[in-house]
């Protein structure tokens, strides 16, 4: 399949992250469609900033799209596949699942005929070159590789399994987010037991770094803590899966689950 300026790619959904990148592709001379029914305000708000265009429903969107990616909650994935089962097309799941899921996801879209591509996303939303990197592996991985070319969302082929985007993402996030549930499972430990400035002052004199990046920790687990759960199951997942513990990830979706914040607005 070759992806020309003005394809006409779907868009599932448009959250902070997946806004960004359907963003990348307006500003490259695709047409974004998305799907409005059942989405919040605020996500229609991103959408409209995008420059995204309203499909209505997953269904009207899958008939106009050659190519539909999804980025979305780890634990919607298949959901998300299954609100367009039966797509012909090229379809690109970008979020953070394990190679497992990932396989699941893939045989939902090509028994009915569509063509699968397995990726993962590493960075910030992508606005500005240079920050983001999006992971892509399997057959049809040049071709969506090809779309993104030149936005600020830079892809990468991954050689190997036609999971291997996915194993990349499960394997970086396992320390990033790990570390950062650790933390915070060690700041609560230490104001259990009514120690916690003395950590802090501990940790300014012999881990200077630490004060700091368990501050930014505690504040990112507040805002997204509630969507790392399912990234930390997915991770424990994967380990499993290669035959390694996946009890410390396991535990780090109940530190995420934990966090004092309610989940934002469906969307």
């Amino acid at each position: 399949m070759d992806l020309q300026r003005g394809s006409v790619v779907g868009l599932l959904h448009p959250g902070e992250m997946g806004a960004a990148v359907g963003q990348c592709l307006t500003a490259a001379g695709h047409t974004v469609l998305w799907a409005s029914d059942g989405r919040s305000a605020q996500t229609a708000a991103r959408a409209t900033a995008a420059g995204l265009t309203d499909a209505g429903t997953p269904r009207r969107m899958a008939a106009a799209a050659a190519v539909i990616i999804s980025v979305c909650p780890p634990h919607a994935a298949l959901d998300v596949a299954w609100a367009v089962h039966g797509f012909t097309g090229l379809y690109l799941d970008a979020n953070a699942i394990s190679p497992g899921t990932s396989r699941e996801v893939g045989q939902l879209i090509t028994e009915s005929g569509g063509r699968y591509v397995d990726g993962g996303i590493i960075g910030p939303p992508p606005v500005i070159a240079g920050t983001t990197r999006l992971y892509l592996s399997g057959p049809d991985a040049a071709p969506m590789r090809g779309l993104f070319a030149g936005t600020p969302l830079e892809p990468r082929i991954v050689t190997g399994t036609a999971t291997a985007a996915s194993a990349v993402k499960m394997a970086y996030a396992s320390w990033t987010k790990g570390t950062a549930a650790l933390m915070l499972a060690a700041r609560a430990l230490a104001r259990a037991d009514g120690v916690e400035d003395a950590l802090l002052a501990e940790w300014s004199l012999s881990q200077p770094r630490l004060a700091g990046q368990s501050e930014r920790s505690a504040l990112s687990g507040a805002a997204k803590g509630w969507r790392w759960v399912g990234e930390m199951e997915e991770i424990a997942h994967s380990m499993a899966a290669a035959g390694l513990p996946d009890g410390f990830h396991q535990a780090a979706a109940e530190i995420f689950r934990r966090c004092p914040a309610p989940p934002p607005a469906p969307g």
